[in-house]
Parts: C-alpha cells; sequence; structure tokens
C-alpha cells in the first residue's frame, strides 16, 4: 500500500490546506488544544494531518506530535511550515489509517480532524486508533457529520464526490457512536456544530474542474425546499454543513 487514490489526488494541493482558512482555525481546534494543555502529555498522533493544523496548535503542550498522513507532498508542507513556525517537535510519518506502524499504547492523544471520510474503512482506522492510544489516554474525532434524513445525506454524498472524487462517506452521527464503540472506545463527549462553507474557496482547494462545478451549482439549483433549508444553500453556492467532535476514552 505505498500509494492510494487520496494520496494521489492531494499532493498537488497540499499549499492550499497548509494555508485554508476553514482548516486552519475554528472552535474545533480551540477544543483539541483544550483538551491537551496541561496534561502533560509526551507523544500524540495527529492522525490524517493534512495540512498540519492540529499538529501546530498542540506541538507547544506536549513533548513530541506525530504528523500521519498518507500523501508525501502534505508531510512535506507540514515538515516546512513546522521549521518556519520553529515547532522542532513535530516529526512526520506516511501511512495509513487502517495500517497503522506504531507499536500498541504508543501515545497519550490520538486526534483526528475532517479525515475520516477519506478512509477506505473507517471501522478498521478506529480500531488501528484504539490500538495505538495508551490506557487513559485520550482520542478526539472531528469531521463532518451526515444529516440523518435520507434525502439530505444522499444530496450531501453527492455533491462532496462531485467536488472531490476521493470522496468516500461524511458518516451520521449514529454511525459514528456505533463505529467507535465497536472500536473500544468510550464516550466522554459530543459537540455539534454547524460550519459555513464559501463554495468559491471549497472548490479551489480541491481544484475542481468547472465542468464539476457547473455541476454542482446545477445540483443546488434543482434541490428539493427541504435540501436547501437544511444546508442553508445561498445565491453563490455557498452552504453549511453539520459538524461533530467526538471526545473518546
Amino acid at each position: 500500500m505505498s500509494d492510494s487514490y487520496a494520496a494521489r489526488h492531494y499532493g498537488e494541493r497540499a499549499a492550499d490546506y497548509v494555508s485554508s482558512a476553514v482548516h486552519s482555525a475554528g472552535e474545533d481546534l480551540d477544543e483539541i488544544e483544550q483538551a491537551v494543555a496541561g496534561r502533560g502529555f509526551r507523544r500524540v498522533l495527529d492522525l490524517g494531518c493534512g495540512g498540519g493544523h492540529v499538529s501546530y496548535r498542540v506541538a507547544p503542550h506536549v513533548e513530541q506530535v506525530v504528523a500521519c498522513d498518507v500523501t508525501p507532498d502534505m508531510l512535506d508542507a507540514v515538515r516546512r511550515t513546522a521549521q518556519e513556525r520553529g515547532l522542532s517537535n513535530i516529526a512526520t510519518q506516511q501511512a495509513f489509517a487502517e495500517s497503522l506502524p506504531f507499536e500498541d499504547a504508543s501515545f497519550c492523544a490520538v486526534l483526528c480532524r475532517f479525515t475520516t471520510h477519506h478512509w477506505q474503512d473507517m471501522e478498521q482506522g478506529l480500531r488501528e486508533a484504539r490500538r495505538v492510544l495508551k490506557p487513559g489516554g485520550v482520542a478526539m474525532f472531528i469531521d463532518v457529520a451526515a444529516p440523518s434524513h435520507v434525502l439530505c445525506d444522499s444530496w450531501l454524498q453527492t455533491l462532496e464526490l462531485t467536488r472531490d472524487i476521493s470522496h468516500v462517506r461524511d458518516y451520521t452521527v449514529s454511525e459514528w457512536v456505533s463505529a467507535l464503540g465497536r472500536a473500544g472506545f468510550a464516550m466522554q463527549a459530543m459537540t455539534p456544530r454547524r460550519l459555513r462553507m464559501a463554495f468559491s474557496s471549497w472548490v479551489a482547494r480541491t481544484r475542481t474542474p468547472p465542468e464539476r462545478i457547473q455541476a454542482i451549482r446545477s445540483l443546488q439549483r434543482a434541490a428539493p425546499d427541504d435540501v436547501r433549508a437544511y444546508f442553508e444553500i445561498e445565491d453563490d453556492g455557498s452552504f453549511t454543513l453539520d459538524t461533530v467532535s467526538f471526545v473518546m476514552s
């Protein structure tokens, strides 16, 4: 598994995710930092690190952060940015979430933000996250949450895949809770949020081709009233998503 569809797809987009306003800020990042700060954690895993924003936030509070991703160019961007910011305790590791090259109970915390929807096998990735977490450690999973309303769920997955052909699935909260339990995690807290996506930057980050941008806009304009209301679709195509953060032990 030296290569992957997602890795090939995201390689040339690495810099866009380092600079992304959606990924570099937010209440969820504040929550991650608060969960780690002052805990005396030695080694922390940023699983599916993308542009490295979790790593940059928690690095001042721990001895070492391992930023792990399948995309070499993402890891190169994280290394450069960490060096520019003087964060010498960030290490990088290329790996699939479903097959982590770490020993059991290697990390005081496992932090995973906006990446699970790309995993080929969500449940195997969660089992691996549980395996490498120390007893008494903390795990946080943050991602887009699919609506429980079946029609809205179908529309979300369609728009996501049209925009980004490496998309696998946004999971509902109930799917998340069940999968986390099967992986051996115990729920400590769950926080739902709403996140506005500015359409122009949403498609620019993934460099969505013009014909697929047109397809998304066509679908949005033809969407049923229930769908338009749920996602708060705006005239320029901007819309609002559900996200959820899970704090686990």
